[in-house]
């Protein structure tokens, strides 16, 4: 059992790596890194947020995820305004929604390649297995 449990680990993890590399790669071609992409996809989907806030959204720690939006300022893909207090909220430039858009259209083909093997009910199933299993962490 517990080799077992530990294969379907390794199975997961090489799946996740696999797409990490061919999203990395494709979205170096628009000048952007996967770590970027997605730290402009949070930003969009909760424009204000703090560092905090982002950096649990994008799966890092808050020292790493400053350190990343720095360079997205200067990259002027992502502006930082004074919030209430202490509080920094991070906004999308339009070039950073430009960034983002052509990263959704290049992700939307990498992750149609990642999951061709697997007809759409295979990938539902996927799907609500993986919610079933992260469900704990949401709740």
């Amino acid at each position: 059992m517990n080799g077992e449990l530990q294969e379907l680990g390794r199975a997961v993890k090489q799946a996740q790596y696999r797409q990490h590399r061919a999203l990395d790669s494709a979205l170096s071609t628009v000048g952007t890194t996967l770590a970027q992409w997605d730290a402009l996809r949070a930003i969009s989907r909760s424009p204000g947020a703090s560092a905090r806030e982002l950096a649990a959204a994008t799966f890092q720690t808050e020292q790493a995820f400053g350190t990343l939006v720095g360079r997205l300022a200067t990259q002027g893909t992502v502006e930082r305004r004074p919030g209430h207090g202490r509080r920094i909220e991070h906004h999308l430039t339009p070039v950073g929604e430009q960034v983002l858009a052509a990263g959704h259209r290049i992700a939307d083909e990498v992750l149609a390649t990642c999951f061709a093997a697997l007809p759409a009910t295979d990938r539902a199933t996927l799907f609500d297995l993986l919610q079933r299993l992260t469900a704990e962490e949401t709740a």
